[in-house]
């Protein structure tokens, strides 16, 4: 998966299409975010609709020769897959469908995964997940893995809805992803993966909101720079 507002959580519990869990604060003992500054979660909400719909109205060639490129390019920039935990998605909504390549980095060595919601305000859990594994319907009816070791993922990749110079994310507005990035290892890296139309000048980052450390879309790669 955002810090975005909770106000399209939604209602029955499984997987998103974004990553790594719905934490509440106090399971870690800390006090709740700030809330969203306001006219943020509407604007949000907004920008979301409009950029859900823009990415619908791509040609499916289009989606697909794009989900090629970024393949290739989540290749050159992991390097060798072997003995590493990847978690990728299970394409939602016109995102890019990177089902193949999950399957390629198996091939490869890799352990792969997807994301299960196992409640509400609960960590979500990667499970492993390999082409042909018997898989059982999750939020929005999105596939999760029915079995599956659960995993800790050394790699997050994370579909975008819209993303911003400062690496910033903006999701489905469930919060899942980044309250639950706070709680990956340092090692992990998070990777967003969206189209050059996500392009956004500003998501309006809170507190809460975490940036990923790079962002691969169908033209490259944009990396981000370390801070001091």
């Amino acid at each position: 998966m955002t810090g975005d507002d909770d106000d399209d959580e939604p209602r029955s519990y499984a997987s998103p299409p974004c990553f790594m869990g719905e934490v509440d604060p106090a399971y870690f003992g800390l006090a709740p975010p700030p809330p969203p500054a306001p006219g943020v979660a509407a604007w949000r909400k907004a920008q979301r609709e409009r950029l859900i719909a823009a990415r619908l109205a791509l040609p499916v060639s289009f989606r697909a020769e794009a989900a090629k490129n970024i393949a290739r390019t989540l290749d050159a920039l992991i390097g060798d897959p072997a003995g590493r935990v990847v978690s990728a998605y299970w394409p939602f909504r016109g995102e890019p469908d990177l089902r193949p390549w999950l399957a390629s980095l198996s091939d490869r060595g890799a352990r792969t995964a997807l994301p299960v919601v196992l409640a509400s305000r609960t960590p979500l859990v990667f499970r492993s997940w390999r082409q042909g594994d018997r898989l059982a319907r999750g939020v929005w009816n999105i596939p999760v893995p029915a079995d599956g070791a659960v995993l800790v993922p050394d790699i997050v990749i994370a579909p975008l809805v819209g993303f911003d110079p400062g690496f910033y994310r903006l999701g489905y507005g469930g919060g899942f992803f980044d309250r639950t990035l706070a709680q990956l290892p340092e090692t992990a890296v998070a990777i967003g993966v969206g189209y050059d139309q996500a392009g956004m000048a500003s998501i309006l980052p809170q507190a809460h909101d975490i940036p990923m450390r790079h962002i691969v879309t169908e033209t490259g790669i944009r990396r981000r720079q370390a801070g001091p």
